[in-house]
């Protein structure tokens, strides 16, 4: 168990673990100071978000030895690009002698039930980016949650917006929330931090 899955399965509550993109240096800096458990950015910026805080970092579809080196504390992988044989197998093993936490990114019940098949991971991150026309929000995380085995820390990567969003999630039994589209926003702190805290850390 390395310090990510540490800091989602002990932390107090739900973790939020916001999406970062842009300047990532400075967002993560201001996602540590607003109660962030954790925070996600591509692969080629771990090093970029590593200079600035100290919280782990999931790193997103890279090579585990490469973020590693960068200082990341986990990696993701979406399963829908790990069809060639083996290839989610190798990955998973050198993440784990690495260190690693390694999630795999999930988008429907099939993927679920032929990743736990394959490597059972310890963390399951239920995606709704790009969900289809006529989805509501939240509504893959909940449908999948129930086919999760006990004991897996889920993560949902959902478009969060209110701070009952991240109760509903958490009386559901998620484990983190990765944020998606608040890195672009002015209020990023703030806004994070009520995610975090709840309404009253506004006032």
């Amino acid at each position: 168990m390395s310090r990510f899955s540490e800091a989602i399965s002990e932390g107090d509550g739900i973790s939020v673990v916001p999406v970062l993109e842009g300047d990532v240096g400075a967002l993560a800096a201001l996602a540590e100071e607003a109660g962030a458990e954790g925070v996600a950015v591509r692969a080629e910026d771990v090093a970029g978000a590593r200079a600035r805080t100290g919280l782990p970092i999931l790193a997103r579809d890279g090579d585990p030895n490469a973020v590693a080196a960068a200082g990341a504390d986990a990696v993701v992988v979406q399963y829908e690009t790990t069809s060639d044989e083996g290839r989610l197998e190798e990955l998973y093993g050198t993440a784990y002698d690495l260190g690693l936490d390694f999630a795999v990114d999930v988008r429907e019940e099939e993927e679920l039930e032929e990743a736990l098949e394959r490597i059972d991971p310890e963390i399951v991150l239920i995606s709704e980016r790009g969900l289809d026309e006529g989805e509501e929000d939240l509504e893959l995380t909940l449908d999948l949650l129930a086919d999760v085995p006990a004991g897996k820390l889920v993560v949902s990567e959902a478009r969060i917006v209110s701070y009952d969003q991240v109760v509903a999630l958490e009386r559901a039994g998620v484990d983190a929330i990765l944020v998606q589209g608040l890195a672009r926003d002015p209020d990023f702190g703030a806004i994070l931090e009520e995610l975090v805290h709840g309404p009253e850390a506004r006032r």
